[in-house]
């Protein structure tokens, strides 16, 4: 009797194993087939860099699976070969550095403050960054840009400045949100020890959430690296790397060849700041938002 149990109960464990192995497969396979779906366009874009214009025109990307010969590098080589490309992208990182460094040193001190020091209007000043949050940036570009024009900022200065604006409430949001998580007995024992606010934000808030600020590096960079709007509103004639193959596509007319060799190209670098950084990213999203 005992034994039939045991081995009813062996086969019940035996099917609710199988049941779960093909119930995770399911899901494994789904979402395998869902990250294929996904890169379809990437890889079309891929390959199309690749091909020469007329053979866009005529047929799909998928006809190189059948006909590799069309490939060419002569896409990459027309757009590489032009000199003011090189400025282009001195121009893009003069703009992207800048636009990502202050926002984070601005965010970490003011993240620090809403806190962990206690001062009249706190919460307040909190939700008007946030509220901030709502508010677009096109809806800006034309006022900032008399303003601008009065002072007398143009150029490089002038996007680094409105990248910097519009870059710092989320930046605050997200530098205070990971802040508030650090362990309030920490801030304490530091206080207790004679600590200044400066040398506490400095040697301890920092160091704890370079999480945070990797990732937010990662959304600053890429974001103002990547940038059109601003850069042809604010630029003038410091063209960053997104205008200069905006001015390549008025010369060559529709431009595909030179769109899909210019992504791959202008992808380079925020890729690479992303896998540097990438360890830190799901930490520094997710700081802040359990305790």
């Amino acid at each position: 009797m005992t034994a039939g149990v045991v081995t009813g109960t062996g086969r019940v464990g035996g099917l609710v194993r199988v049941r779960k192995w093909f119930s995770k497969s399911a899901v494994q396979i789904f979402l395998v087939v869902v990250a294929l779906f996904w890169m379809v366009p990437g890889i079309g874009l891929l390959v199309t860099s690749f091909r020469p214009l007329e053979k866009v025109a005529e047929s799909g990307w998928w006809t190189t699976v059948t006909s590799p010969g069309q490939l060419t590098t002569d896409n990459y080589s027309n757009l590489l070969g032009n000199d003011t490309l090189v400025d282009a992208v001195i121009n893009t990182l003069l703009i992207a550095i800048p636009s990502t460094v202050l926002p984070i040193l601005l965010a970490a001190a003011a993240g620090y403050a809403l806190a962990w020091i206690d001062f009249k209007g706190r919460d307040a000043v909190f939700l008007l960054i946030v509220a901030m949050l709502m508010v677009p940036l096109q809806m800006a570009l034309i006022p900032v840009f008399r303003i601008f024009r009065t002072v007398g900022v143009s150029g490089i200065p002038a996007v680094v400045l409105f990248h910097t604006a519009f870059g710092l409430p989320f930046a605050v949001f997200l530098m205070r949100n990971y802040f508030a998580g650090l362990p309030k007995s920490l801030m304490e024992a530091a206080r207790i020890d004679g600590a200044s606010e400066w040398r506490i934000f400095y040697r301890i808030v920092l160091p704890l959430g370079f999480p945070a600020i990797a990732s937010l590096a990662i959304f600053q960079f890429t974001w103002t690296w990547n940038d059109l709007l601003v850069a042809l509103v604010f630029s003038g004639e410091q063209k960053p790397l997104m205008v200069f193959i905006s001015n390549r596509l008025g010369q060559f007319g529709s431009g595909i060849d030179i769109i899909s060799a210019g992504v791959f190209v202008s992808a380079l670098v925020p890729l690479g700041i992303f896998f540097a950084f990438q360890k830190y990213f799901e930490a520094g999203l997710l700081g802040g938002s359990v305790k």
